[in-house]
């Protein structure tokens, strides 16, 4: 009788988490009748089926269910055990997942993958974007080994490093730049674009015109912040978005930008990873790289006023 390999492990780890045979052969860079291939396997050793095999999509079984529990302990521990040996022998090398979230990534992502390719040139980089939630739960379940995130993200096995603050801005057509800059209560007066729910941008703009509980009448909602800024740029609206997007996002777009009045909206940009992960201290100098990259970022007013 075969042994269950931890090629078979991983595939059915990203099968489980995919939920797409198709999609879980792409994660895993091989074909999918190689990878259905290795779970028929895995399922012959166990004797048990571990899916229920649709046309579209699969589920798991109750034995899946609580194997795929099983699994990601195990593959958890082994990367842990690996990252043990990476972290005693010296300069940071390997693989590195990072995930980031929406509003962060395309303004400070690019420069601190160029500072850590060059700090740690033996690093293979794998940058992951996705919303808040989904990155918490994939460093729980050991998919990634670190994430830069809007602070707090209230996780107890998760440590938490704050790196900078960042101010929103008021983006409105440029045919407002000359009238006086609204505050919060004037802004819920206002066609306000925001963030698709989800992203925890919107939750931190809503609650800057204390809107979390009553949504306004005339809210429009963006997949993307250069969505939002292109909608106030056709008239449609105003918007909020991070000092680190104004660059990038208003460069092309009709629009004038405006700091807001104290108390000003802020967030606290850091990094997560788990508390339990040998490569903590090493985690921390790739924070100082972030923290670097990202207040300066942040720290820019082009285009303000």
């Amino acid at each position: 009788m075969a042994d269950i390999s931890m090629k078979h492990l991983r595939y059915f780890e990203a099968l489980a988490q995919h939920g797409h045979f198709g999609r879980a052969a792409e994660a895993c860079a091989i074909s999918q009748p190689a990878l259905s291939l290795q779970i028929k396997e895995l399922e012959e050793i166990l004797g048990a089926p571990l899916v229920e095999r649709g046309s579209r999509q699969i589920r798991l079984t109750s034995l899946g269910e609580a194997f795929a529990l099983r699994v990601r302990d195990i593959l958890r521990a082994v990367d842990e055990l690996e990252d043990l040996a990476r972290a005693s022998h010296g300069p940071l090398a390997g693989r590195l997942r990072i995930g980031v979230i929406p509003t962060v990534a395309p303004y400070l992502l690019p420069t601190v993958l160029k500072r850590l390719s060059e700090r740690f040139p033996g690093l293979d980089l794998r940058p992951r974007e996705a919303v808040t939630q989904k990155l918490v739960e994939d460093l729980v379940e050991g998919r990634l080994d670190t994430a830069i995130v809007a602070l707090p993200v209230s996780e107890p096995s998760l440590a938490e490093v704050a790196l900078f603050e960042e101010e929103f801005v008021l983006v409105r057509p440029r045919e407002d730049a000359e009238k006086p800059v609204p505050n919060s209560e004037m802004l819920r007066e206002m066609r306000l674009l925001l963030l698709e729910e989800g992203h925890c941008f919107r939750e931190q703009a809503l609650s800057f015109c204390n809107l979390s509980s009553s949504l306004p009448r005339d809210l429009m909602e963006g997949s993307s912040l250069t969505t939002l800024v292109q909608m106030v740029s056709a008239g449609i609206g105003v918007t909020l978005i991070p000092q680190m997007a104004v660059g990038i996002e208003t460069r092309s777009a009709q629009v004038s930008v405006a700091r807001l009045g104290p108390p000003r909206p802020a967030r606290t940009i850091g990094m997560v990873w788990r508390r339990s992960n040998p490569l903590s201290e090493q985690f921390g100098l790739i924070a100082e790289i972030v923290r670097e990259v990202g207040g300066a970022s942040a720290g820019s007013r082009e285009g303000a006023r």
